[in-house]
């Protein structure tokens, strides 16, 4: 992944993350907790899971030299334990913590170089299993996995009668017409 990449896909987040928070906003309380037989349940479980993973990863990224600087943004965040933990208890709250979030999302992407991504990183993952997998790679589990739970969750916001539009990355992509 090149560096470029990087900073493209933190852009994608925080754009999609704006657009999915603004649909999600437009339903009713009921309606943003209702168990939808998602793999999170509701709508709220699955944007939290998508916080608290992102959380996850960045707490470990932050341990990496070149990317140490983030761990000071990162400092007054939640370290949940869990993909699962509660981040917030409101739509509204978990807004401002997915905003700080993509922040230091975009900062991270700004500080990648070929050399960051080409290191190991070494981290436990949530069972406690000691792990060693080249950077680069986890940093494409990192937006993949994003994207894949937006996914999720522009399908339960469809079903919920809330079309968001176009998701695509291609959005993004300035034409050189």
């Amino acid at each position: 992944m090149a560096p470029s990449f990087c900073t493209s896909m933190a852009e994608y987040n925080r754009w999609m993350n704006s657009r999915l928070f603004d649909a999600a906003a437009k339903l009713t309380e009921t309606q943003l907790f209702e168990d939808r037989g998602a793999f999170f349940g509701s709508v709220f479980e699955t944007l939290n899971h998508i916080v608290a993973a992102d959380l996850i990863w960045l707490h470990r990224f932050a341990r990496q030299d070149g990317l140490l600087e983030i761990g000071h943004v990162l400092h007054g965040l939640l370290s949940p334990r869990s993909l699962r933990e509660p981040v917030a208890q409101t739509l509204p709250a978990l807004w401002a913590i997915r905003e700080e979030v993509d922040e230091v999302i975009c900062d991270l992407a700004s500080r990648t170089t070929e050399q960051i991504l080409s290191v190991t990183l070494h981290y436990s993952n949530t069972l406690g299993q000691n792990q060693a997998k080249n950077l680069d790679l986890l940093m494409h589990h990192f937006f993949n996995h994003q994207t894949h739970h937006r996914g999720q969750a522009t399908t339960l916001l469809f079903q919920a009668g809330i079309d968001i539009g176009v998701t695509d990355l291609n959005a993004l992509i300035p034409s050189e017409v």
